[in-house]
């Protein structure tokens, strides 16, 4: 969101390297920042690894250099915008350039550009060393596998997801900044524009597509829903809005290890928005 409203304030270009705002950072095996676009790392065609795939259990405050660090040792997926693939590491890279245009945090820009324009008053980006959830809340639980015990995974260090996942936000705040977005109060009519353009993205489900950080799935009443679920240790979300001004979004607290529970929390969705 916020890299779309700095390309509509001229400040970044969509199809612009990604080394022209941070020159000799992304290099790797198969990786050169020379011949990444930031449009590529927001609709994930980038072929940059997932640095999640390799933190395993070490739960503790990380930098996003570190995270992309992590990620630069391996080797790339992919050639740049020959495939799509979900990495975590192209939006801490999209929240890199931020910082850099705008010379400020990320979570100050996210906060004056996005939570403060709508509304979001449960929504926030937690400070380094912030391991709580501030407001009443739902415990999150985690489960090795299927039938293992659970085990209560509330309080964590989320900087792990940064860009990508770090914010804390409730269903109601994500109904009211879905619905804001598809109607234009976030971001110029062109931005908008090309947030949905989209190319398959099959790993969110059958005729899923994926626009500049934004996923549309086929509703079985007909046309579409907007949105984009999300996932940590504890929590699992799923929803979105539909161009009328429907929206829906549920959490469950536990990050399903059944497929069918996920078609589930699918079904949900879609039966919400189809009523």
């Amino acid at each position: 969101m916020v890299v779309l409203q700095l390309v509509g304030e001229g400040k970044i270009g969509l199809d612009a390297p990604v080394d022209t705002y941070l020159p000799g950072l992304v290099r790797g095996e198969g990786i050169d920042g020379r011949r990444i676009t930031v449009r590529q790392l927001l609709q994930h065609t980038s072929g940059l690894p997932n640095y999640t795939r390799y933190l395993g259990d070490d739960v503790r405050y990380y930098d996003p250099r570190e995270l992309l660090d992590i990620a630069l040792r391996h080797k790339a997926d992919f050639a740049p915008g020959t495939k799509w693939e979900y990495s975590n590491t192209n939006y801490v890279l999209a929240g890199l350039i931020v910082q850099k245009v705008t010379g400020r945090p990320l979570a100050e820009e996210m906060d004056q550009r996005v939570i403060k324009r709508v509304g979001l008053r449960h929504t926030y980006f937690p400070a380094r060393g912030d391991a709580t959830i501030r407001e009443p809340h739902p415990r999150g639980y985690h489960q090795d596998s299927a039938g293992a015990p659970l085990r209560d995974v509330t309080d964590m260090d989320p900087s792990w997801g940064w860009a990508a996942g770090q914010m804390i936000s409730t269903n109601s705040d994500l109904n009211r900044f879905f619905t804001a977005l598809l109607s234009g109060r976030l971001l110029p009519a062109a931005q908008l524009a090309r947030m949905r353009d989209t190319v398959p993205a099959e790993y969110f489900g059958s005729g899923a597509r994926y626009g500049l950080g934004i996923v549309s799935k086929p509703l079985p009443c007909g046309g579409v829903r907007w949105g984009h679920g999300g996932s940590l240790p504890g929590y699992e979300t799923r929803g979105g809005a539909t161009d009328d001004g429907r929206a829906a979004n549920v959490a469950v607290t536990v990050q399903p290890t059944d497929e069918a529970v996920m078609k589930r929390v699918e079904r949900v969705v879609d039966t919400a928005l189809c009523r």
